[in-house]
């Protein structure tokens, strides 16, 4: 089975770095502070989405097909993996925030023409 380093910790979250490289050949070890790949950072899932997407060009047909799920859990996966990344998502930024708009439409701290005039701009 393929060990692969893990990029967050599993005590609090935070980010991990690697403290020592060794190489197997010759015994060479390298002692410091190095910060892991973006990629290394994601979770075990993001990491089998990311293959699958690449794998198929981004069809997000094949997608679907392949892990056998819906457009729009495919489309969540995605928004997820982006983030992971640390790039913005405007979709998921524009959901958050419409939601955050009824939620506080619920609580009362709105008035249902403050919610229109926020949800169209």
């Amino acid at each position: 089975m393929k060990k692969e380093v893990i990029g967050q910790c599993p005590i609090c979250g935070d980010k991990l770095d690697v403290s020592k490289l060794h190489c197997k050949g010759c015994h060479t070890s390298i002692e410091g502070s190095f910060h892991l790949c973006k990629f290394c950072q994601l979770n075990k899932e993001q990491k089998e989405f990311a293959e699958v997407f690449i794998k198929n060009r981004g069809n997000i047909k094949e997608i679907e097909k392949e892990l056998g799920i819906s457009y729009p859990t495919v489309k969540n996966r995605l928004d997820s993996l982006v983030s992971s990344l640390g790039y913005r998502n405007s979709t998921s930024t524009a959901k958050i925030d419409k939601m955050e708009i009824l939620q506080k439409l619920d609580n009362g701290e709105i008035s249902s023409e403050e919610a229109i005039r926020l949800m169209n701009e």
